[in-house]
């Protein structure tokens, strides 16, 4: 008989949950996943894939009106933000099919129920059912955080924003990371009066500063609005139906809705954690070592809920490590040094490696080289926004240890661009390269 009822047991489904199944299964492990809600996790379900649905559409705005400076007769356009929330939520169900499909053939058991730790190797579910595992992984995630302020409960996330039955005339979004800017874009390109505010008065901390300020500018000649050092004081429903949003240092501001987006929490509360003696971060992030191990022997953490690098591919690969370390006896750790990121806002940014003032700070003499230009297609379309390319090196070797690009295409062009970058090339390198023109790209071989 068994020492136990699996190998490995799985609390969440979402990226870095899927990986780790299937691959631990592929090495012989019997595996089963708890999911409460739908298989593929908050990338897939409610995150990047639906929202790079939005960008999508959101870009079609622009484009036609550019068509007719390009000779194309493009009649008056409307918009109807039904048919793509229904077709993007449709392509989710897709994704969440393939997720579970790609689980049973490998044949992982999906739980649809919640799972909760009550000993370092025995697992209850919703339904009554105690389980036991050899080992343990959580990857629960992260949610939206909500700011605690009176009438928090009236104001959205971006869990929700897929699912609106109706565009709102005026929105205000909370926060100034990549999801509000993300956002903020796609609000403002479907036509609705967007005003973003932030309690500090940055954008994108984080991201380096001449993407940020060009990104600003961009934002605010496109009508975005912002009002900066800006804290909640309160949100309450006017008698016509409105939403009343005070806060400090502004005037307060009516609107039809509020999205926050300040920030995501990792999912540990009532995980039984405790149960088990699993150790927590200030942040209610679960510590683990370099190979997600937490604190107790059997008993791993991936993804979001770790409060490492919030990123999918991140979660992915950590989950991968973490399935060949222990089922595959071939110890793996993620490399969290020059991970690429990219923010898909109007126009979309990218950037890897450290920014100028890290790169000051870690290196003391470096040498900068820009890009600032106005892409073809602008040119023709009469439209005046500028992209801008931001390479960042060491003045003693010419090696490049960061990479910035805000403009049209940037997070594809970077996703290569990554590649020399991580492998420690230098400006020489890239001065080598034969431009292809004409191309946006072709900047990173041209500056001077």
């Amino acid at each position: 008989m068994a020492e136990y009822d699996y190998d490995l047991f799985v609390i969440g489904a979402g990226s870095g949950g899927v990986r780790a199944s299937r691959v631990a299964a592929s090495h012989g492990a019997k595996t089963a996943v708890a999911e409460e809600h739908r298989v593929g996790g908050t990338c897939v379900i409610r995150g990047c894939v639906p929202k790079k649905m939005l960008v999508y559409g959101a870009q079609f705005a622009e484009d036609l009106e550019d068509a007719r400076q390009f000779g194309w007769d493009v009649g008056e356009c409307t918009f109807d933000w039904v048919r793509l929330r229904d077709h993007v939520l449709g392509d989710v169900d897709r994704l969440n099919g393939l997720y579970t499909q790609t689980l049973d053939n490998h044949g992982v058991e999906i739980i649809h129920e919640r799972a909760t730790i009550s000993g370092p190797n025995e697992i209850t579910l919703a339904g009554g059912k105690t389980v036991s595992a050899k080992y343990i992984l959580i990857a629960t995630g992260a949610r939206p955080h909500v700011p605690d302020c009176p009438g928090h409960e009236l104001g959205i996330t971006s869990n929700e924003a897929f699912h609106l039955d109706a565009l709102p005339p005026r929105i205000l979004i909370a926060g100034a990371g990549y999801i509000a800017n993300e956002f903020a874009g796609i609000f403002h390109q479907f036509g609705s009066k967007v005003t973003l505010i932030n309690r500090s008065d940055q954008l994108l901390r984080g991201y380096d500063e001449s993407l940020r300020d060009r990104l600003l500018q961009i934002s605010l000649m496109k009508g975005i609005q912002f009002r900066f050092n800006a804290e909640f004081r309160g949100i309450e429903k006017t008698d016509n139906g409105c939403l009343k949003v005070e806060m400090t240092n502004h005037e307060p501001l009516e609107v039809d809705c509020v999205m926050f987006a300040t920030g995501r929490v990792p999912n540990t509360e009532e995980l039984g954690l405790e149960n088990a003696g699993v150790e927590l971060g200030d942040k209610g992030e679960i510590k683990v070592d370099r190979f997600s191990k937490t604190n107790v022997e059997n008993i791993y953490a991936v993804g979001d809920v770790t409060g490492r690098v919030q990123l999918t591919p991140v979660a992915i690969r950590e989950g991968q490590a973490f399935a060949d370390t222990v089922f595959g006896n071939k110890p793996t750790s993620v490399d969290y040094g020059c991970i690429p990121s990219a923010v898909f806002s109007h126009p979309p940014l990218a950037g890897v490696g450290l920014t100028e003032g890290e790169a000051r700070n870690q290196y003391g003499s470096i040498k900068v080289y820009e890009s600032d230009f106005r892409p073809m297609k602008h040119v023709v379309a009469g439209r005046n926004e500028r992209g801008l390319y931001k390479m960042v090196c060491d003045a003693d070797t010419g090696k490049i240890v960061g990479l910035h690009m805000i403009g049209p295409e940037s997070p594809e062009v970077m996703q290569a661009a990554a590649i020399a970058v991580k492998a420690g090339l230098t400006k020489e390198d890239f001065d080598a390269t034969v431009a292809i023109h004409p191309t946006m790209a072709e900047e990173l071989v041209l500056m001077r």
